[in-house]
């Protein structure tokens, strides 16, 4: 990575320097699968006589013309920047290059789809890789008009951000493409996708009357799963959502989503191309979390059609706006126009689940964070940036109305469409619609870190009423801000059908150490009270020991999910943060797990146990726990309805967790066959995830292994076998594994986070620890040599956090001081795993004081036994 930064300081000035009008870009994809050809013509004014450079990072530089004056490659270009000396009022730039084809999902990805052997190329540019196939001034704030040519085989289908043109046969099986330009935007939103993608086609009429054109792509071979109709009817509802909400009509004159192979995000936001992540095409039977996901993301970049490519960020730091607002529009525009009414409730589990864990790391940061270069800005796609913010825009919403907010934005989009702005910029017209001063309440929640825990201190009088009611606030001790909140607090009780539902509910602003309740003075007590009900504020809550004991009984008890969903949070929140012990959240989960009615909840509830039981469990109970908690979800497999989504959810998990004879019998005969589970469908992915459980178990290796990629020999299928060979329990094959991602080159970026997975697949942890010491002598090599993307996946996926002990927090110790201040990127990622292991030792040790485990003893003649 060195060479390849940009400090926001060299931005701001080439951004005072320069005025860019427009792009020609002529890519040449026929010439093999290492490089492409790149010729590039930039037009842009500057002051007579200065000097800048443009960023390209090229495989060869062949010529450099600024205007008409032939400048030696050799001198001014050092394969990441082109040197611009000596510069005119008006000038035009001319440089022709080969660029090289990536296979880390940066830059131009090119792929080979192992079923028919044909290629497919897609381009990925955010935050910083424009450059890898065109010479650009790549910073937000430097908007032009993008003209793309391009030349392909032809019988490919060429994308981009202006509608496709009809293509001119060039002979040799060739085609050239020529696009008009595009309107004003920055280098980062441009795309380009090429191959023998297929297409299904629609339109749509947008509010101001103009017909557009819809597409939904995916590789020929997968084409068979693609429910186009479902991304066109969300399509459909988010633009009716979005232009009345916005009050702008779609801004680019057509909009096609493409589904691409190896893509190391969710989906991207390029201008009318966007991208997206190729498992959302399912091929298999998914659970309703991943519809409901998929449902997310496609509103969540179509949000960002206005706020990010129509209005732009000035510079990085106000990335977080950018994505946070994609975020809570998405989950607005999903629980008021779409079927996926509950999605407030998913927002609650997942994303405000990541919120809090990303800000109580080390590394938290204010929303609005200070983001010096690329490198800062490449680590900041965290949970502050997109779950936090939005989070915090729900609060604003709540805070000046949505009605008041919505008016804003309308006036937001008028007067500044095409151009960049900062955050004052929003602010200014969200006060002008609300009547609010903002200031105040953005220095609080804007810029300050930390998260805020609300606790309800009440008295009861003899009679059974609330004598007195408040809210406490506190703050961690190393970010003590007290913050304005705008919250509900829901009194429930039990009806007459044994359902826990709302009778009270009062609403009002929180603020200070102590707020006062008198609203909620003199009403009977209620089973439980619930603070930030409705999930309006950002920050932890707490149950009264009244409370908490009526949601241990009762928690599979409320009438509505998301009530249910924050006080799941609230016993996630207090297990992780050791104030209760591990093993009672096992117990909360496995107990009431069954009558969750949301998907994505269940999911989350899954994942979350399971860290429970590999790190926060007493280590010396951990063993017969999760044996128990294996055995309870073959239960509850068993139990649920056939067919459902939480009996798929409960068998994958019991896969992942068996660990006894008994247990990989059981995960073995669904593999075969000769067990079923009615209603269970044993697909080509389920078939990998049972597969791996038996190599994992010691039970398959290497050669069921290849008979399994012989059967579904697909780009799903490679990745599958990769993490599966990865996950074989011998010393060898770890080391294979490591070799492979750490000191080879081979592998691409999702092949890569494969290995990574299943190298961390380990029933006795102990197995990795010879590669503890060996990541901290290589991880340095690693930053400085491969790219972000891959370096990243190295540095986080192969953290020693299996050996979780005070040795490996040493030995991260000593790394980070040997570090420095060098490398602050590097620094935040290790900084941030080393809290995991800070946490599960102190979960441990919250543990040991607990009672003997609950769950040790196994029926006889169970998968558990």
């Amino acid at each position: 990575m060195p060479g390849l930064n940009l400090t926001r300081e060299e931005a701001r000035a080439r951004a005072a320097l320069l005025h860019v009008d427009s792009y020609d870009i002529e890519l040449d994809l026929t010439r093999g699968d290492r490089v492409f050809g790149t010729t590039t013509t930039v037009r842009f004014s500057a002051p007579a006589g200065a000097s800048t450079f443009i960023d390209a990072v090229t495989d060869a530089v062949h010529s450099v013309t600024l205007n008409g004056t032939a400048l030696d490659p050799a001198a001014v270009s050092d394969g990441v920047r082109i040197a611009l000396p000596g510069l005119a009022e008006h000038n035009e730039l001319r440089i022709v290059a080969d660029a090289p084809y990536m296979n880390t999902g940066e830059g131009l990805h090119r792929f080979v789809d192992p079923v028919d052997g044909e290629t497919y190329l897609y381009t990925q540019f955010e935050v910083p890789d424009a450059r890898r196939v065109f010479p650009v001034f790549e910073q937000p704030d430097l908007k032009a008009a993008f003209r793309f040519t391009v030349t392909a085989p032809g019988h490919w289908d060429v994308v981009s951000n202006s509608p496709t043109p009809v293509p001119v046969r060039t002979g040799g099986g060739s085609a050239r493409w020529e696009f008009e330009p595009t309107q004003r935007m920055s280098s980062y939103v441009t795309a380009l996708i090429a191959g023998p993608y297929r297409a299904v086609r629609s339109e749509l009429t947008s509010s101001d009357g103009r017909t557009i054109p819809l597409g939904v792509f995916a590789r020929k071979s997968i084409m068979e799963h693609l429910d186009a109709e479902n991304v066109f009817a969300l399509t459909r509802q988010g633009f009716e959502f979005f232009e009345e909400q916005f009050g702008t009509p779609y801004p680019f004159p057509k909009y096609d989503q493409l589904f691409v192979p190896e893509f190391n995000a969710g989906a991207m936001e390029n201008a009318g191309a966007v991208t997206f992540l190729e498992t959302y095409v399912f091929r298999s039977k998914v659970t309703d979390a991943m519809v409901e996901r998929r449902a997310i993301t496609i509103l969540h970049e179509l949000a960002h059609m206005w706020f990010g490519d129509l209005v732009t960020m000035r510079w990085w730091n106000d990335l977080w706006l950018n994505e946070s607002f994609a975020e809570f529009m998405s989950t607005l525009a999903a629980a008021e126009n779409t079927e996926f009414t509950q999605a407030w409730t998913t927002f609650s589990s997942m994303e405000k689940s990541w919120a809090y864990r990303q800000d109580q790391l080390p590394s938290t940061h204010p929303i609005v964070a200070e983001i010096k270069d690329l490198e800062d800005v490449q680590v900041n796609f965290d949970g502050i940036t997109y779950a936090k913010g939005a989070s915090v825009l729900r609060q604003l919403v709540a805070w000046v109305g949505q009605e008041e907010f919505m008016a804003g934005v309308r006036a937001y989009f008028g007067k500044h469409a095409w151009s960049n702005t900062e955050l004052p910029d929003l602010m200014a017209e969200l006060e002008a619609a609300s009547g609010r001063d903002l200031a105040s309440w953005s220095r609080q929640w804007l810029e300050t870190a930390g998260v805020n825990k609300l606790v309800p201190d009440l008295t009861v009088d003899e009679d059974g009423a609330i004598a007195s009611f408040a809210i406490l606030q506190s703050a961690p001790a190393d970010y003590p801000t007290i913050r304005p909140h705008r919250l509900a607090v829901g009194l429930y009780d039990l009806d007459g059908a044994g359902k826990l539902v709302r009778v009270h509910r009062e609403e009002l602003d929180v603020a200070g150490p102590r707020t006062e309740v008198p609203g909620l003075v003199g009403r009977a007590r209620p089973a439980l009270v619930l603070l930030n009900d409705d999930d309006l504020a950002y920050a932890k809550i707490r149950l009264d020991p009244h409370s908490l004991t009526a949601a241990r009984t009762h928690l599979k008890d409320f009438a509505e999910s998301l009530p249910r969903t924050l006080v799941w949070g609230a016993a996630w929140d207090a297990a992780r943060d050791a104030e209760t012990a591990a093993r009672d959240y096992v117990d909360l989960v496995l107990d009431n797990i069954a009558h969750e009615s949301d998907s994505s909840v269940v999911l989350v509830l899954l994942r979350q146990l399971n860290t429970v039981l590999d790190y926060y469990v007493a280590p010396a109970d951990r063993r017969p726990i999760a044996r128990a908690a294996a055995q309870s979800l073959w239960d509850l497999a068993e139990a649920a309805p056939a067919g459902s989504d939480s009996q798929l959810q409960f068998a994958k998990a019991f896969s992942l967790r068996s660990r006894t004879a008994e247990q990989l019998d059981v995960v073995a005969g669904l593999y075969s066959g000769d067990r079923v589970l009615p209603g269970l469908a044993v697909d080509a992915d389920l078939r990998w995830e049972l597969l791996t459980a038996l190599v994992c178990g010691g039970r398959a290796g290497q050669p069921e292994i290849n008979a399994e990629l012989a059967r579904d020999n697909t780009a799903n299928g490679q990745l599958a076998a990769e993490l599966a060979k990865a996950a074989i329990p011998t010393l060898e094959a770890k080391q294979a594994a490591w070799d492979a991602v750490v000191a080879g080159g081979a592998l691409s970026n999702t092949q890569q986070r494969s290995a990574i997975t299943g190298f961390a697949r380990v029933h006795e942890a102990s197995l990795l620890e010879p590669f503890a010491a060996r990541y901290f002598e290589s991880v340095r090599r690693v930053w400085d040599s491969k790219s972000h993307e891959i370096a990243q996946q190295i540095v986080v996926g192969l953290f020693p956090l299996a050996q979780t002990s005070a040795d490996t927090l040493a030995r991260t110790d000593r790394f980070l001081d040997s570090l420095g201040e060098d490398s602050p990127a590097l620094r935040r990622l290790v900084v941030e795993s080393r809290d995991g292991i800070v946490r599960a030792l102190a979960a441990q040790a919250a543990d040991v004081e607990a009672p003997a485990p609950r769950r040790e003893t196994v029926p006889a003649g169970s998968p558990g036994a």
